[in-house]
């Protein structure tokens, strides 16, 4: 019983895993920071792409809740759209960066640096272009009348030496190594079932910056 009960509690949360809702908040975070010495060819990665996870790896450090409309640490928490407008804006100030998930996909898609995606399948050839440092993107991880419905944006890490692919941002329930995180952390990059309302659909690199 208790195994089952486990079970059911890692499918809710994955469930939860890609979720930037509406509400929020008042959980108390539970995170881990960026495993940068895990990461698989790290040393590899461009100079762009170290300082922006660098500045991720602090960010997952300082212990922040998810809390929705806050794109400000000093607050206690962020929501998924509020990290990377903060990170970004922090490390590049006079580059344009959009406050919210769908203006952020506008942003790339306006910018030609989107991928989109149709197949659920690491395998599939539409993830040939991923890269480290690219952001993702998810639809109707909230009801929004949005259209497309982009609710949900977190940075792609890369795999780390177990072959599992791993992201960074907020989350209001994700997934990372079999336990449940909530807040700004690292979290494992799981495609939605086939069953889930949400959707993973689209990634690309940061305009001028990663790309």
């Amino acid at each position: 019983m208790f195994r089952i009960i486990c079970v059911l509690v890692v499918l809710l949360a994955s469930f939860l895993g890609t979720s930037c809702s509406q509400f929020g908040g008042q959980h108390p975070a539970v995170t881990e920071p960026v495993p940068v010495e895990n990461l698989a060819n790290y040393a590899n990665y461009p100079a762009n792409v170290k300082k922006v996870i660098s500045k991720a790896l602090v960010l997952s450090r300082k212990n922040l809740t998810y809390h929705f409309g806050s794109a400000n640490p000093r607050t206690g928490g962020m929501d998924c759209s509020g990290v990377f407008y903060y990170l970004l804006r922090h490390m590049k100030h006079h580059t344009y960066v959009p406050r919210d998930s769908y203006e952020m996909y506008m942003w790339l898609l306006r910018a030609g640096k989107i991928h989109h995606v149709t197949y659920e399948n690491f395998h599939s050839a539409q993830f040939n272009a991923l890269k480290p440092g690219d952001l993702l993107f998810w639809t109707n991880t909230f009801r929004t009348n949005r259209r497309p419905p982009i609710t949900h944006v977190m940075m792609y890490l890369g795999k780390d030496k177990n072959n599992q692919p791993l992201m960074f941002g907020s989350s209001d329930g994700g997934i990372y190594k079999d336990r449940v995180m909530w807040g700004v952390s690292v979290f494992d990059f799981i495609l939605p079932l086939p069953r889930d309302r949400d959707r993973f659909v689209a990634y690309g690199c940061i305009p001028g910056f990663t790309c």
